[in-house]
């Protein structure tokens, strides 16, 4: 239709150029043709001209093009040409010397224009999208291409058509992992121009894996040693993680700042570093600052430091810090990376402390750096890089602070000159020829006092040697001297901002600051000047000096009470152009740059005016200032008596906090003892009880064992087969033979003894004579050791009368023996008369000596056994003691062990009363139950016969206990 009414339109007004009538021709055939290879080579065609006639393709063709889209899409080839014809004609990505300088506005124009066109229509977008999913290598490189130049052209319009698209980001991170690397690459370009700006896609892509598959891209091509693919891919992840709080959270949890690591580690040899590695080294420095950046948040920003600190990032970066041959712009990148590592972290900045440079000797890494910063002949940058390390070292870090000042105190300072300290590399750059370095050791200087009052009082202390035979000044005096010199500005402004530093909240050092003389006269001539514009900075500060003067006046001085210094200003400057001159420092293009960002970035050495920190004190005291100027002193005394009020509360509270805090810690400590304690008692009462519950279980299996071996004796032949009874096994019936055995053979034992005690006892009585006479004295010592011991008593009344009884028996066997002998002497005469030997009296006489002696022996060794025996009985009574209490505490646990056997009784009686109840039941349901009452007996007879048992070994215990 087209080229119909192009036919009949009738002649134009000028003749065409080929090429637009050719496009117009082509335009007709893809539109009219039935043909797929018509179509198919009108298309290819098209693409060869794209180029040359960027605009007529486009107004002419794209239509046609994007309906051949969505209707050819089985052909892959038309597909590809289609979408590469496309491609040129949105695309601005032409060669240079193709490009006039005139037209290249309207090249970006024609660019943006036809993208417009193209997007207007989200179907067009959408279709994109599914013909990247498509694997043929021929139709999903140029959808990749041609996306990527519409996300160029019209980035949020497009990002949009995209984030609402269903599983339109999932499909594009699916290009990360293709196998054929130009479309994977060129898919990294396409996610770098799809998550530029772009906060919900960036969580979107970073939760679809994309640091997972980044870092192993990275980690394939060599790290830092890798081509340009390693630069898109940190490209795309400095994209993914600035100004991204959780897609930095992420990072982190996910363990990717360990993988960072061996991107810094650099070889021994660095010679011929390539443009490319320093190109991608200098990314991942920079990355590495996107984490651990000053404008995040706080927790998440130690969070990443002192993940870098445990896996050894900051060690890395240090070794390249402290290495030589690297590049200066690495090497001043990474002083910066290792600086916002480093700062507000007191244990990454105590390692940094203690780096020390690979030098003979070695000297520590913030001397070497300092170094630098007050050498003139190093690069601009490169200084302002160390002066921002010293500073972030020195963030929020007393302890550095207090090393640093350390340093300059006269105590500390090397006699003999061999080391250079910080201190006095500070100190020789705030006096030397350089504008620069003296601006540089200022602001080191005044951080290192920066929120410390200790620090400043301390530094009051420092004393400078200004030449052979003169005095010595102090730090503070040598200051305000060169401030008088007339130096220049930047000198100026940064010995200023060290003794604003110094003297704010600080009474002290105000003090001495008023003590000289020459200070205020020189300030208020300054201030009422009417200088050029570079002299009105100097000014305003000096006018911020003055107020400091009087705001921390603690009017121990006369002359320069606070209200005599305002009616000084009110006379020589005025208030209005005091406040005026005070303003001068806020309202300077310098001071707004500065009090942007912690770090030191001026174009120039020139612009090198302010610091951060600087611009948050004159933030803080310009307003009190100005309020004080226009006090009266009535007002100002009654500030003086508030402060005071102030002050003595703060130190009450600051009391009863130090108090509070102990008592926390006390209590802490009383709650972990009383938890410790706690645990251990549940341990010992669960133990108790389980030991409780196994006696108790012991008991019970005793008791049944012993009703079970009673049953087992008696009924030993009918059921000698059965191994198990009533739930008992035979390894219990085993050990309860062992345990009878074992009384058995203690019952024998006893019994030994009792006859042993028998022979003593019948040896006591064939020396009844002399025992006699000794009877009484021993029956007097056996009362008088056991006069409160009545069943000793009773024991020797039982001695006694078996002594007696004894006796009596020995009367007897005399008598008999007497009998004997006679009969014997009857007996001799027949004897002699069958022949036998004859017995005479002398031999009669001769035996009965030696029966006699012996029987003195005997007395002799009876009386040695009564010692013996007198002794025993001593040691018995001591003994009788230990048996009562033995014996109570049986006492108890009989009477435990009753109370136990009338719960169980009672137990026993609920349980057969509940048995008798069921077995009720069961007659009336009609079951047949046995009635157990004859074996109930039966187990009664062998239940007594066992208790007689028991008696018995009852009995033979407490003797042998007795005994």
């Amino acid at each position: 239709m087209n080229f119909l009414r192009g036919v009949m339109g009738g002649p134009s007004a000028g003749p065409q150029p080929s090429g637009a009538d050719t496009i117009q021709k082509l335009c007709d055939r893809v539109a009219s043709s039935t043909l797929l290879d018509d179509r198919r080579d009108a298309v290819r065609a098209l693409k060869s001209l794209s180029k040359k006639y960027r605009l007529e393709v486009g107004i002419q063709a794209m239509e046609h093009l994007i309906h051949v889209l969505q209707t050819d899409r089985s052909d892959s080839e038309i597909i590809g040409y289609a979408l590469d014809t496309l491609y040129n004609v949105i695309s601005n990505d032409l060669e240079e010397e193709e490009q006039e300088e005139n037209s290249a506005k309207q090249v970006d124009d024609l660019g943006s224009q036809f993208t417009e066109i193209f997007i207007k229509q989200q179907e067009n977008v959408t279709l994109l999208l599914t013909l990247v999913e498509e694997f043929d290598f021929h139709v999903r490189w140029p959808g990749v291409k041609l996306l990527t130049s519409l996300l160029k052209q019209q980035g949020p319009q497009v990002q949009q058509i995209i984030l609402v698209s269903p599983m339109g980001v999932s499909r594009l991170m699916d290009l990360l992992a293709d196998s054929r690397e130009v479309i994977r690459n060129d898919g990294v370009l396409l996610l770098q121009q799809l998550t530029k700006s772009n906060a919900a896609i960036q969580k979107i892509v970073a939760f679809e894996n994309a640091f997972e598959r980044l870092l192993d891209i990275i980690t394939e091509e060599g790290n830092s040693d890798g081509g340009i693919v390693v630069e898109d891919c940190l490209l795309l992840l400095q994209n993914l993680l600035k100004n991204n709080n959780s897609n930095q959270n992420f990072f982190k949890e996910g363990s990717y700042i360990q993988r960072m690591k061996p991107w810094f580690e650099v070889g021994d040899d660095n010679s011929g570093w390539s443009a490319q590695k320093v190109t991608n080294l200098h990314l991942m420095l920079q990355l590495v600052r996107v984490l651990v950046s000053p404008t995040n948040p706080p927790g998440a920003t130690s969070s990443c430091q002192k993940a870098m600190f445990h896996c050894g990032l900051l060690q890395q970066l240090c070794t390249i810090l402290m290495a030589t041959g690297v590049p200066a712009d690495i090497l001043t990148e990474t002083i910066n990376t290792v600086s916002e590592v480093i700062r507000g972290c007191q244990t990454n900045q105590d390692y940094f402390a203690s780096v020390n440079a690979p030098s003979n000797p070695p000297r520590p890494a913030i001397v070497v750096l300092l170094m630098s910063m007050v050498n003139e002949r190093q690069p601009f940058v490169l200084r302002c890089a160390v002066l921002y390390c010293f500073q972030c070292f020195l963030y929020k870090n007393q302890k550095g602070q207090g090393e640093i000042v350390s340093t300059l105190l006269p105590s500390t300072i090397d006699a003999t000159g061999n080391s250079v300290s910080a201190g006095q590399l500070l100190c020789g750059g705030l006096f030397s020829t350089d504008s620069l370095s003296n601006w540089c050791a200022a602001v080191a200087l005044a951080h290192a006092l920066q929120e410390n009052g200790t620090l400043k009082e301390q530094l009051l202390r420092v004393q400078l040697a200004t030449s052979i035979g003169n005095p010595p000044v102090s730090l503070l005096q040598q200051c305000t001297n060169i401030l008088s010199q007339g130096s220049k500005v930047q000198t100026r402004v940064g010995l200023l901002m060290l003794l604003c530093t110094w003297l704010s909240n600080c009474s002290i050092a105000v003090t001495h600051f008023l003590h000289n003389p020459a200070n205020v006269p020189f300030l208020t001539g300054q201030i009422a000047e009417n200088l050029g514009e570079e002299e009105q900075l100097v000014q305003g500060l000096c006018a911020l000096l003055l107020g400091i003067s009087i705001y921390y006046n603690d009017n121990s001085l006369e002359n320069y009470r606070k209200e005599k210094l305002k009616q000084l200003i009110e006379k020589r400057i005025g208030r209005e152009n005091f406040i005026e001159k005070l303003g001068f420092i806020s309202k300077h293009e310098l001071y707004s740059r500065a009090a942007q960002k912690p770090q030191p970035s001026f174009s120039s050495p020139d612009h090198m005016m302010f610091d951060h920190e600087f611009t948050k004190l004159v933030k803080e005291l310009e307003g009190v200032i100005s309020k004080a100027i226009y006090k009266s002193s009535e007002e100002d005394k009654k500030e003086e008596e508030v402060k005071k009020t102030l002050e003595q509360h703060d130190n009450i509270v600051t009391h009863y906090k130090k108090v509070i805090r102990e008592q926390d810690q006390e209590l802490e400590e009383l709650k972990q003892r009383i938890s410790t304690l706690t645990s251990q008692n549940e341990q010992l009462q669960a133990t108790v009880t389980q030991q409780v519950s196994q006696i108790q279980q012991h008991k019970d299996q005793y008791n049944l064992l012993k009703v079970q071996l009673g049953k087992d004796t008696q009924h030993h032949n009918s059921h000698g087969d059965t191994l198990q009874m009533n739930g008992i096994q035979t390894e219990e019936v085993s050990k309860l033979k062992e345990e009878l055995e074992e009384w058995k053979n203690k019952h024998e034992l006893l019994q030994g003894q009792l006859k042993e005690k028998d022979s003593v006892i019948e040896k006591l009585n064939s020396s009844q004579l002399e025992m006699g006479a000794t009877e009484q004295s021993l029956q007097t010592s056996r009362f008088g050791g056991l006069e409160h011991s009545n069943d000793l008593q009773k024991e020797l009344e039982m001695l006694r009368s078996q002594i007696q009884l004894q006796a009596a028996e020995i009367s007897k066997l005399q008598m008999e023996n007497q009998k004997l002998q006679v009969m014997n002497t009857a007996a001799d005469p027949m004897l002699g008369d069958s022949g036998a030997p004859a017995a005479t009296s002398s031999e009669l006489e001769a035996r009965l000596e030696q029966e006699i002696k012996e029987l003195k022996s005997q007395v002799k060794a009876l009386s040695e056994e009564k010692e013996s025996l007198k002794q025993q009985l001593d040691s018995s009574t001591s003994t009788v003691a230990i048996l009562q209490d033995k014996n109570s505490r049986l006492e108890r646990e009989v009477a435990e062990s009753k109370k136990e056997q009338d719960d169980l009784l009672v137990l026993l009686a609920d349980q057969d009363q509940k048995i008798s109840a069921q077995k009720m039941k069961l007659k009336d349901f009609g079951v047949a139950v046995e009635d157990e009452d004859d074996t109930e007996s039966g187990d009664q007879g062998d239940e007594d016969e066992d208790g007689d048992e028991d008696e018995q070994d009852e009995n033979a215990a407490v003797c042998y206990q007795e005994n």
